[in-house]
């Protein structure tokens, strides 16, 4: 006697599933069922189609089926600026060039309207889930959620005066109202963001760590970023960067560290008995010419490592894919060694080290039940990734954010057939075009 078959939402059928977790796992001719926005089982197509009536079934037998890309490091109102100052050095790029068009644009609507082209960005090319790190956090938070995008929305801290806040005291005052704004929220989460060891104070940093302790919330932060920034600080300080946060209290488990080119051997010890992340940029890294992040060591010390774009400005693209290339690549020729950060390793950084980085790794970053349904589909039957030997290396080492078909978050689809589909494309890129306009004339 047949049992009734099992109600469910979507029922998403691939020719490969790729899960994360088990590490390294990739199934064949799988499917994913998911009711009420949440991944309820995962198993063989014929035996999905006995169990499950889906209300939808999407089969993509060319397809892999994968969790959302979590970019783990953006400033994603940055679009607006991309390509305005290329082939320069980091400060004098911030000091000369990007700080000053900042002051000039800066407003809730630049927040609004970048965040906005970067989520259409992001959503074309498989990411579902970014760590925000720039001002006007409230109204980032709002139009990630309008979107229904997932986003850890940092709380920015920093020792001069913005369009955001002018004092310390300020800059904590808006941090809280906006956490209590949001802290219910199933899509939105905050992170204090204090921007770097060196435009922060030690109070600051003492005080936005015991505000984390308290909140439960991560601390966002570029350190160890340049060869520079370590001398001033062992200049200014007596210590390199990350000596005097630990002593400030602020190297624990919620500390998301960025960039980190320069490190000793035990700084990378202390970061793994500590818990840090440390999310790897090494396209902005390289075109910055800042160093490079040692994540093959970090890897093998224990260390959780994540992956992230930083901004459009100085990447110039949110590829996620694209980006966990280069970090395998790169992890390869800094390590010496070809077997390093391999392809399964890559894309987990990409996914699952992103979650944990976040704090989110119960909800994301893999396919099991009881997850939220972040999902994507990759087509690998163009010529570009034939022929299929390993769809692990397709997948990191030969595949385009083009070949992303379809994005699901939380079970909404946001991507279909390569269409967005609650977003309008032709009054973005309008949109872009003006500020753009305005930008280039000094009138925004």
């Amino acid at each position: 006697m047949n049992e009734t078959p099992l109600s469910c939402d979507v029922l998403i059928e691939a020719g490969h599933v790729v899960p994360i977790e088990p590490h390294g796992l990739v199934l064949d001719n799988h499917a994913v069922a998911v009711r009420d926005g949440v991944i309820i089982d995962l198993l063989p197509i014929a035996d999905a189609r006995a169990k499950y009536q889906a209300k939808e079934t999407v089969s993509r037998p060319d397809a892999v089926l994968m969790p959302g890309l979590v970019n783990a490091h953006t400033h994603n109102p940055m679009t607006l600026l991309r390509g305005i100052a290329d082939d320069l050095p980091l400060m004098t790029w911030l000091q000369q060039h990007i700080w000053p068009a900042e002051a000039r644009v800066m407003s809730p609507e630049y927040v609004r309207d970048g965040v906005t082209l970067a989520i259409a960005e992001m959503l074309r090319g498989g990411t579902t889930c970014c760590n925000e790190n720039y001002f006007f956090p409230d109204v980032q938070a709002q139009t990630y959620h309008r979107f229904g995008f997932r986003a850890m929305v940092g709380l920015p801290v920093i020792d001069f005066p913005t369009a955001w806040a002018k004092t310390d005291d300020e800059y904590f005052e808006r941090a809280g109202e906006v956490h209590d704004q949001w802290r219910d929220d199933a899509f939105i989460g905050t992170a204090f963001a204090p921007h770097a060891p060196y435009t922060v104070s030690d109070a600051s940093f003492e005080r936005l760590r015991m505000l984390s302790d308290q909140l439960d919330i991560p601390v966002h932060l570029h350190t160890h970023e340049t060869a520079q920034e370590v001398e001033d600080s062992l200049k200014l300080h007596g210590q390199r960067p990350l000596a005097r946060l630990d002593r400030l209290g602020v190297v624990n488990d919620r500390l998301i560290a960025v960039h980190m080119t320069q490190l000793t051997d035990s700084e990378i010890r202390l970061c793994a008995e500590r818990g840090v992340s440390v999310v790897h940029c090494p396209e902005s890294n390289l075109k910055l010419a800042s160093g490079f992040c040692p994540v093959e060591k970090l890897h093998r010390a224990g260390v959780n490592v994540a992956i992230g774009t930083d901004g459009a400005a100085s990447n110039n693209d949110l590829d996620m894919f694209g980006e966990t290339r280069t970090a395998a690549l790169l992890a390869k020729a800094v390590a010496n060694d070809a077997a390093a950060f391999d392809a399964a390793t890559a894309l987990r950084a990409a996914t699952l080290g992103g979650a944990r980085a976040l704090g989110w790794a119960d909800r994301i970053g893999s396919i099991e039940a009881g997850k939220q349904a972040d999902l994507v589909l990759v087509d690998l039957s163009p010529i570009e990734t034939q022929p299929l030997f390993h769809v692990l290396s397709q997948l990191a080492y030969a595949c385009g954010r083009q070949q992303v078909s379809d994005v699901w978050i939380a079970g909404r689809r946001k991507l279909a057939d390569r269409m967005l589909v609650d977003m309008e494309v032709d009054a973005i890129r309008a949109n872009a075009r003006q500020w753009r306009d305005g930008i280039a004339a000094g009138t925004h």
